[in-house]
């Protein structure tokens, strides 16, 4: 997604100039005072003392979006040592992140994305239904992990997510069990209520632009015979609304900075980064610790309770095959000794896929002209200097859910508005004045797997999605399409509307909308389920309900990767709600439970809206 800040690069020597300038100016002062300090701590902290034995209690591999949320919450117990591992940077610069704009700054978030220093860069097998084209999927690898590169948009999914993941054997994992953990994670700048938290880590703040798109949007989507909803993370998903972001006083929030950073000066937390975990411990079938290579170096620490995997959908189904535990076939092939057959590792891979329709607008009004070098001077420097103004919105700021059809009992599309055009995940400037949906379905049937490419740890695995490979994955995008022109073809757009430029006026017949889709669906990077939680009893199944890793000891799985099936929505939100729960897990304490919230329902099925 490329916004505002795109060609900011440094293809803009102006601004590095005048960036410097003010740093030196401002920046560097707060710097060299506030920052020294936490910047003394931070690099204290971040090496693998050799006072402590290389043992601890806890061992947390990957500080993203889950593994942030757990190295918190368990250091919270000052008797536990948790060193946390992260093979990517850290999100900040001399301990700045007003210096590392490129994470912080809300419209500069294509940087990341597109760049291999903070992202694992990652790229799918070729898609046979897609006319074989190989997709792109950038995985945080930094601090606070993709919740240092996502576009911030805040999204639970819908109750019935959670009380499906029950039925699939994620026991105490349904709505009434995690709705406690999404209110204990967040602070909503509108306080709470029956949905939202008021005291946690996570800072949500509500899309309140004036921007005369977004409200076009909203109206011409009642106009379209659908209705407004207040809170789509709250009573009612279905509808139209406004965004909940993971912004906070300008800033991303990401769970570096919600989560990592207030624990980082705790003595009994250690954090390490540029450090790639290489394999699983084990004597016998119990986990001990982990190899690491760090500076070229190959070393080995030590857990005395558990390893927790916080790598994501990704790695941490990779780390578990190097280290033995997956399809006992696939891995004697690889020359790797086998610790437990676990057949579903790597399998069950679901994602969501998107596409954009772009109109083009006949007025002066969209991010087109903010992305004029000049302008991008001007947005960066106000930003840097107060964090406000357009650099400080990723202007996802309007969206909602729909059903694509009578009968489907909670919406199954999701749609974000944004008021520019983007090209190829950002990589390409904006050409013209425009505006544009991110549509797709949110539960498609076709799901993939991945394996390893080989036994060597920096090799990337064998990315499988089996895009589109369903009849009805491929009806749900003709209903995006078709569903999307309806909403851009009502009044309240008249004035701005101009020609379509994609699909365009040349695509009407199903024949043309699947073709199209083909060429031009994307990956929303929303990878999942490759490590999925169920009964022991389920051989498809990974970790059993308690987040441990099915046939081994003292070895647990924490992300994205362990839900059952994929959510209906973004992912970010789900996954620090994951961490917080199975945190409570680790602990021992008793499981929140919040019984009889409501919930809508539409009044009839008959209808689609």
């Amino acid at each position: 997604m490329s916004y505002l800040m795109k060609g900011f690069k440094c293809h803009s020597p102006v601004m590095c100039k005048v960036a410097g300038s003010l740093f030196k100016a401002h920046t560097l002062k707060n710097i060299l005072g506030i920052h020294e300090q936490q910047f003394r701590i931070s690099r204290a902290s971040s090496q693998l003392s050799s006072e402590k034995a290389d043992s601890y209690n806890y061992i947390i591999v990957g500080a993203g979006s889950a593994g942030c949320v757990l190295a918190n919450r368990l250091t919270e117990e000052p008797q536990s040592t948790v060193l946390l591992l992260e093979a990517g940077p850290k999100d900040t610069l001399l301990g700045s992140t007003r210096l590392m704009w490129k994470i912080h700054m809300p419209a500069a978030l294509t940087y990341n994305l597109c760049d291999g220093r903070y992202n694992w860069y990652y790229h799918t097998t070729p898609q046979r239904h897609m006319d074989n084209r190989v997709m792109y999927w950038p995985r945080g690898r930094v601090w606070g992990g993709s919740s240092s590169l996502n576009a911030m948009v805040y999204i639970r999914g819908h109750a019935e997510d959670y009380n499906r993941w029950g039925r699939q054997g994620a026991l105490g994992w349904d709505y009434e069990h995690c709705l406690p953990y999404f209110k204990k994670a967040q602070t909503h700048e509108l306080g709470p209520d029956r949905y939202r938290g008021g005291n946690g880590p996570l800072h949500v703040s509500r899309g309140k632009t004036n921007h005369p798109l977004h409200q076009a949007f909203l109206e011409a989507t009642q106009q379209a015979g659908y209705p407004f909803t207040d809170d789509m993370n709250g009573y009612q998903q279905e509808g139209f609304g406004w965004m909940d972001m993971t912004i906070h006083q300008g800033q991303r929030w990401s769970t570096a900075s919600a989560y990592l950073r207030p624990a980082i000066s705790r003595p009994n937390f250690s954090v390490a980064e540029k450090t790639l975990v290489t394999k699983i411990l084990f004597q016998g079938t119990k986990c001990i610790g982990v190899e690491y290579v760090k500076n070229g170096q190959k070393k080995k620490v030590f857990a005395n309770k558990e390893v927790i995997l916080s790598g994501g959908a990704i790695n941490s189904p990779q780390l578990l095959m190097l280290s033995g535990i997956g399809n006992a076939d696939d891995l004697k092939k690889l020359g790797i000794p086998v610790v437990c057959h676990l057949p579903g590792v790597g399998q069950n891979l679901q994602d969501h896929l998107e596409v954009y329709v772009q109109q083009k607008c006949t007025k002066p009004i969209t991010l087109y002209s903010a992305q004029k070098p000049l302008n991008m001077v001007r947005i960066g420097l106000e930003w840097l200097w107060k964090f406000t103004g357009e650099g400080a919105t990723a202007h996802l700021e309007s969206g909602g859910f729909i059903r694509s059809e009578p009968g489907v009992p909670h919406p199954d599309i999701q749609f974000h508005f944004l008021p520019s055009q983007v090209i190829d995940h950002g990589r390409v400037a904006s050409t013209m004045e425009a505006y544009q949906v991110h549509v797709g379905p949110m539960r498609s049937t076709s799901v993939g797997w991945l394996k390893l490419k080989s036994s060597d740890p920096k090799d990337h695995p064998i990315m499988e999605p089996n895009y589109l490979s369903t009849e009805r994955d491929i009806w749900e995008f003709r209903q995006c399409v078709k569903l999307t022109r309806e909403i851009f073809a009502q009044k309240a757009f008249e004035k701005f509307c101009g020609p379509e430029i994609q699909p365009g006026n040349h695509v009407q017949s199903d024949k043309e909308i699947d073709a199209f889709i083909r060429q031009k669906a994307d990956s929303a990077y929303h990878p999942s389920c490759t490590c999925k939680m169920g009964q022991p009893s389920d051989s498809t199944a990974v970790v059993d309900p308690q987040t441990k890793v099915i046939g081994v000891e003292n070895l647990r799985v924490v992300d994205a990767s362990i839900m059952p099936s994929i959510v209906s929505g973004n992912l970010n939100a789900p996954t620090i709600m994951i961490a917080e729960k199975a945190a409570d897990i680790i602990k021992g304490l008793p499981p929140l439970q919040e019984k009889n919230v409501p919930v809508y329902k539409p009044k009839t099925l008959e209808t689609q809206r």
